[in-house]
């Protein structure tokens, strides 16, 4: 299918071809000798300019011949050339030049030797200057043309310097991400790696040593053995995606499948919580299950480090076009006094508007704090009902 863009030329060669036919019929109206056939020779020859830009030659062939007939019968003089001075300029802009130069010599010598023949009471000093004339005329025409062949050249060439110059440094920018990155990878490994491995095995050392002394294990203890293990697992996922150089996005990390095991956890620390899912479940698209295991992650954090010795619920709601994560507490959070928003609520906020969703955090009316984040689905398919 031809796009507007490519229809605009051919309408535009189409309307100098009508407009170069009618000039050249009003000449046969007024020319004593033409006829019938030179009306029909020169409104071919001049309705081929409609292919001056596709096929040029095609279009120098057809107004060459059929202007000669009209220049040789009719003796019209210059007005017969314009159709030929067209089709030369077109040809050698498409990159021809012998043909429009035969051509142009063709029709010159054919003209003048026509006009010196049937002369009559005609100077053939006037016919040869006449002649000179149109031969500037041809000359200027291949001289233009090979300027504007020339220009568009130069024209193709700073594109595509341009082009190669923004590849370049696309790749020069993605080099310097990929070394970022790696440098982060190893500063990362290097430093949070060490740290969380050596409160894994602390933390496992002071398991083994109460259950060998028959002493209960500390539920807190425990909780702090299972997040250095979630932490070191996630932060190798991290670490992973750092050293890759495909940019798939973020590690194959958390979603809400293990969204007990976080519940659970927060439970061990002390902080009372609650979850109701509801809705007809969904098979999420996996930036939209990451960002729901984080926003419940970080809210649930909150209220432990902020909302002192306050309940949290949590509520995942599956809705027909969209994800509702929802984590309210009962805290020490007003209206009159709303907490500063930090890093964390910052990334939420990130998370969710990369998804396209909405994110509410504020303090509720009757005490604590709220965050419900509205995240966008897919058309998957329903897995079947939760409780």
């Amino acid at each position: 299918m031809t796009s507007p863009r490519g229809w605009r030329p051919l309408a535009l060669d189409g309307a100098l071809a009508a407009v170069v036919a009618a000039m050249e019929a009003a000449t046969v109206l007024v020319t004593p000798k033409a006829g019938a056939l030179d009306l029909a020779a020169v409104l071919i020859g001049s309705l081929s300019l409609v292919a001056w830009r596709r096929a040029p030659l095609v279009s120098l062939l057809l107004s060459t011949a059929c202007m000669l007939v009209y220049s040789v019968h009719a003796q019209p003089g210059p007005p017969a050339s314009f159709p030929v001075l067209l089709s030369v300029f077109g040809s050698v802009r498409a990159g021809h030049r012998l043909l429009p130069a035969l051509a142009s010599a063709v029709f010159l010598g054919t003209s003048l030797a026509g006009s010196l023949a049937t002369a009559g009471e005609r100077n053939p000093q006037d016919i040869v200057t006449a002649t000179t004339l149109l031969l500037g005329w041809f000359l200027a025409s291949g001289v233009t043309a090979t300027v504007a062949r020339h220009r568009q050249a130069y024209v193709e060439q700073a594109e595509q310097r341009a082009a190669e110059a923004e590849r370049t440094r696309e790749e020069m920018a993605r080099r310097r991400a990929g070394e970022e990155r790696l440098r982060i990878a190893r500063e990362l490994h290097d430093s949070l790696t060490h740290s969380i491995s050596i409160i894994k095995v602390q933390a496992g050392v002071a398991v083994h040593l109460a259950r060998k002394r028959g002493e209960e294990v500390p539920a807190a203890l425990q909780a702090i053995q299972e997040a250095s293990g979630d932490a070191m697992r996630e932060l190798r996922a991290t670490l992973e995606v750092l050293r890759d150089d495909s940019d798939d996005g973020e590690p194959q990390a958390s979603g809400l499948d293990r969204l007990d095991d976080l519940v659970e956890r927060a439970r061990s620390t002390g902080l009372p919580a609650t979850v109701t899912i509801s809705g007809v479940r969904r098979e999420l698209p996996p930036e939209v299950d990451r960002a729901a295991y984080r926003i419940v992650q970080e809210a649930l954090t909150n209220v432990s480090r902020h909302a002192g010795g306050a309940a949290a619920s949590v509520r995942i709601d599956y809705g027909g076009d969209e994800l509702v994560v929802q984590v309210d507490d009962d805290g020490r959070a007003s209206r009159d006094a709303p907490p500063v928003p930090g890093v964390g609520l910052l990334g939420m906020r990130e998370r969710v508007t990369a998804l396209g969703g909405r994110l509410r955090a504020e303090p509720r009316p009757e005490g604590g704090f709220t965050v419900r984040a509205e995240l966008p689905l897919g058309a998957e398919l329903p897995l079947g009902e939760l409780t």
